[in-house]
């Protein structure tokens, strides 16, 4: 498959995949604290990332691990538990939307910090897309002022943790195995995550009980390992073949899968709304590199 067609397979699998793990986080959360649910979905990705992909680990060059430590907090550990902390206070599909930052984010620091070109087209399709969002979830979003915002705050801090993260994937990770990247990561994580389950209270005894912890554990098995090992992976992929801001455009995709989730549980999706996918549909295209789209052809 040529890479500019399987950067866009990438880019709709994985907004598929993500924009499912919204509705995951907030089942997993009925028999589980945030605490728990981000450490069980660590140590679930990584003896699922462990046993498809040990060997990799010798193809990291040692200067890599630094960064690759880097990216386990940044693109995994901190955005679990904020993510999940989030979505005791606010909508899931809250969440995906206010996670549409991440491309401007993305941008604005690759600027900054990464030597990355200002192309001012890139810089209108991810304000375009970013505002589709919005049109996308406007009668569903219904933040108000106080604690409710200070939960919203905390996906705002993971969209920056992911825009930081594909930033370092892509300036100082290029060349490395996506699936090594992703093994590493977890492994970088795995003994803070356990700590945290630790201190948790976590009941043991009530996993195979039948109850709503073993229906949440089941959920977050689900996100362990397509929402994250799997999915993972093909994002550590999708940074390679493309740029940072055209991989990130997957979170204005998200709140599309989001609403249809939705939809198949009898909520009613408008014509405005409708209006917000072209829209993201069109910041998507406009961040995407024309010249490989004409050699796609």
């Amino acid at each position: 498959m040529k890479r500019s067609i399987k950067k866009w397979v990438y880019l709709f699998l994985l907004s598929i995949i993500w924009g499912s793990s919204y509705i995951l986080i907030k089942k997993g959360l009925v028999g589980l604290t945030p605490l728990q649910l981000g450490s069980i979905r660590i140590l679930m990705t990584t003896v699922i990332l462990t046993a498809l992909g040990w060997k990799h680990l010798k193809s990291i060059p040692v200067p890599a691990w630094k960064w690759i430590l880097f990216t386990g907090y940044f693109g995994t550990f901190f955005p679990s538990y904020l993510f999940a902390f989030a979505e005791t206070a606010i909508d899931s599909s809250v969440a995906a939307v206010l996670n549409g930052m991440t491309p401007l984010f993305t941008l604005l620091f690759g600027l900054a910090f990464f030597g990355s070109n200002l192309k001012w087209g890139k810089l209108v399709g991810v304000l375009v897309g970013f505002g589709g969002t919005l049109v996308l979830v406007s009668n569903e979003f219904s933040i108000s002022s106080g604690t409710k915002s200070g939960y919203a705050l905390l996906v705002v801090c993971a969209a920056a943790c992911y825009a930081i993260n594909v930033n370092v994937l892509k300036y100082k990770l290029e060349g490395v195995s996506a699936l090594g990247i992703a093994l590493g990561n977890f492994l970088t994580i795995l003994i803070p995550a356990l700590l945290v389950l630790s201190f948790s209270n976590f009941p043991w005894n009530s996993i195979f009980a039948g109850g709503e912890v073993s229906i949440s554990l089941g959920y977050i098995f689900i996100l362990a390992f397509l929402g994250t090992a799997l999915a993972k992976v093909m994002f550590n992929e999708l940074v390679a073949i493309s740029s940072p801001v055209f991989s990130i455009s997957i979170t204005y995709l998200l709140p599309i899968v989001a609403i249809g989730w939705g939809v198949m549980d009898g909520e009613v999706f408008t014509l405005f709304q409708w209006m917000g996918c072209a829209f993201i549909l069109l910041g998507v295209y406009l961040v995407t590199d024309k010249k490989q789209l004409k050699k796609a052809k």
